[in-house]
């Protein structure tokens, strides 16, 4: 067959057209960056809900986890993590991609206030659906640090679940809800939207191709947006959640402003940057990896 054939034969089997990703991408490659991020995020939870009169900095919360509990510690509530990724991640993901391509033309793709009305409708669904994990996140993360007496002990996150609904009532999967979903809000409008407009950006404007490079730096840049942006309330979430007594959430804020200053705002950045910054470069890359083994398996032109 002559090289001319044999192009037209390639040219036949590409697939042209909107491509149609599977909605559970996102909450897989999630759940593969929480793997290897799971050990920032503890230390980001135990920083942010420590006593203000007792407080340890960045290094000397990872020399006192390693004293208590080993390596093993650091991966504390890892299946409440990982359950968490599977309900919030795949939903907030699934529904913006959904929203994308509803909204996307042959001529004409969504404007940047409208990524971020998309990305603010599924991160508010997606916040709703993940609360329940989300609680067990934050306990079983932070239960090595509280008084023996305190620690609820939870095996895993299903032993949680049902714990929880046992002791507190079904109502208590919910706690937090508004502050956890309100997070989910300005988590994925500043990480998913600010993704797509660094790698619309860097596209448009530099020689970089859709490359690694180019999916690492977009990422690197949407988590530094997204971790300044959520630290505010990703603080009220983390106090609420770990929280014994129910507080309402104004009281909360009196209270703590009035102990803390306004410094309790960013509280636990550094970590919370050194957490997130990664887990957004490792999702990304994860995500973009899966659409491009996708496109591969599915004959469309990459």
């Amino acid at each position: 067959m002559s090289t001319t054939g044999t192009e037209a034969k390639k040219s036949k089997d590409v697939q042209h057209g909107p491509i149609h990703y599977p909605l559970w991408f996102g909450g897989s490659a999630s759940c593969l960056a929480a793997s290897v991020t799971h050990p920032l995020d503890l230390l980001k939870v135990r920083l942010q809900t420590q006593h203000h009169g007792d407080k340890k900095s960045l290094g000397e919360m990872i020399a006192h986890v390693m004293k208590s509990d080993g390596v093993k510690g650091f991966y504390r509530g890892l299946s409440a993590s990982l359950l968490r990724q599977i309900t919030y991640s795949t939903t907030r993901f699934g529904v913006y991609e959904e929203l994308k391509e509803v909204f996307t033309t042959g001529v004409q793709t969504p404007s940047f206030p409208a990524l971020i009305a998309m990305a603010s409708t599924s991160g508010f669904l997606g916040g709703i659906a993940g609360n329940p994990a989300d609680i067990l996140n934050v306990r079983m993360q932070n239960d090595a640090a509280l008084p023996a007496a305190e620690r609820r002990n939870y095996k895993h996150a299903i032993d949680g679940l049902a714990r929880m609904v046992r002791e507190e009532g079904f109502a208590s999967l919910f706690r937090g809800v508004w502050p956890n979903s309100t997070r989910a809000v300005l988590m994925t409008a500043s990480q998913l939207a600010s993704y797509d407009i660094f790698k619309k950006e860097l596209l448009q404007r530099t020689s970089m191709g859709d490359n690694l490079y180019t999916h690492f730096t977009a990422s690197f840049m949407a988590g530094f947006v997204a971790t300044t942006v959520c630290s505010p309330v990703d603080v009220i979430k983390t106090r609420v959640m770990s929280a014994k007594t129910k507080e309402s959430f104004m009281t909360l804020v009196t209270r703590i402003t009035a102990q803390e200053g306004f410094g309790w705002m960013f509280k636990g950045w550094l970590p919370s940057f050194v957490r997130l910054g990664p887990h957004t470069i490792v999702t990304f890359l994860f995500l973009e990896q899966h659409k491009k083994i996708w496109r591969r398996m599915h004959g469309y032109d990459v």
